[in-house]
């Protein structure tokens, strides 16, 4: 009696909701440069999104993994990547309303270049999180919660390391800390965050499924209270969970990598990712919780006609047919680790159309 009682009351109060995106890893390699450079030497990244873009903006809010300094010219690719400003507003006109900088490439122009993205953060408006000039800056942006459709979400980032090159300065980068991040997220709560998103560079790369180093931290954020656990680095897609916490007894959506969201890699798993969507809702308590998730597979296509990089739904028809053979190995093995591993995250095949 009292669970029918429960539906009906359910189904007499407003249900909020809320839809965020999460990318993966947004690379620029030095193909991406060369194709995307102007005769006055500025870099034009018109094509790479807009495919995309309704997709992404259909959501209430977008999270990207930001794998680059932005440090000024010149511009380079791996193995020190230094991207063009344009590079963000890309992003943003793509839909994107957080950038994470927390990753293993962002002192890749060394302490000068971490100040100067977040000075290019702040001059375009665009919100961000890892890194930060000094300790006073990280307490003034932390805890950081956005409010999405009435929903408190509180976002973290953080990564496994910076490929062996130290700080030299004030600056601060938020590194994989366990005592850190359980601060982090007492803080957030304490601030009125529902759900806690935390954003995390870990794994090692190019393998198809987490180790017991990213399964032990899942535990560990599970066991904070963390809702959403994102992550990235790998440059190839891992499995996705959607299961109640053993602990807290609320759904924890766990994402191990979502691949790579555009790049010039060339292996056949590197070659796209997947996005993540989640829907947000409130149970008949008024709480929040993450009521769904599914994912949609991006490829990204080296020099479309006019020479230009641009990313595609997976699945889509406007791919160039020479492309045919590494989109369809790519799908084939993404599909294949999800379908094995996945816990109650489907594929979206939704048609975005171009």
């Amino acid at each position: 009696m009292i669970s029918v009682f429960l539906s009906l009351l359910s189904m007499l109060i407003p249900q909020d909701s809320a839809e965020i995106v999460f990318a993966g890893d947004a690379m620029q390699h030095q193909r991406q440069i060369d194709a995307a450079r102007l005769a006055d030497g500025s870099l034009d990244y018109g094509t790479y999104f807009t495919a995309l873009r309704p997709y992404i903006e259909s959501a209430d809010f977008a999270v990207v993994n930001l794998e680059t300094p932005l440090g000024g010219a010149p511009y380079s690719g791996y193995p020190m990547f230094c991207a063009h400003d344009n590079y963000v507003d890309a992003l943003t006109e793509a839909g994107f309303d957080l950038m994470l900088s927390a990753n293993n490439h962002i002192l890749d122009r060394r302490d000068r270049g971490v100040r100067r993205t977040i000075s290019t953060f702040e001059k375009k408006g665009v919100p961000h999180l890892g890194v930060y000039r000094n300790r006073a800056h990280r307490d003034s942006i932390l805890p950081m919660i956005h409010v999405i459709n009435g929903f408190k979400v509180g976002f973290l980032n953080y990564t496994y390391g910076t490929n062996g090159i130290n700080k030299t300065s004030d600056i601060e980068i938020d590194y994989i800390d366990r005592q850190l991040i359980a601060s982090d997220v007492k803080k957030a709560r304490e601030k009125g965050a529902e759900l806690i998103a935390v954003c995390i560079h870990w794994g090692e790369e190019y393998k198809l499924l987490p180790n017991s180093a990213q399964k032990s931290l899942a535990k560990y954020l599970r066991d904070l209270g963390v809702e959403l656990i994102i992550g990235g680095h790998p440059h190839v897609i891992q499995p996705m969970e959607l299961r109640l916490n053993e602990k807290t007894g609320r759904p924890c959506f766990t994402v191990y990598s979502l691949g790579n969201f555009i790049s010039a890699m060339r292996t056949t798993d590197t070659r796209g990712g997947a996005m993540a969507r989640v829907k947000l809702a409130r149970d008949i308590f008024g709480r929040a919780y993450v009521k769904e998730a599914t994912y949609k597979l991006v490829f990204t296509e080296p020099g479309s006609s006019d020479g230009k990089f641009r990313l595609l739904p997976a699945e889509s028809k406007a791919l160039h047919k020479s492309m045919d053979t590494y989109r369809n190995g790519f799908v084939r093995n993404a599909v294949g680790i999800f379908d094995r591993h996945n816990i109650n995250v489907p594929r979206d095949t939704t048609e975005i159309k171009l």
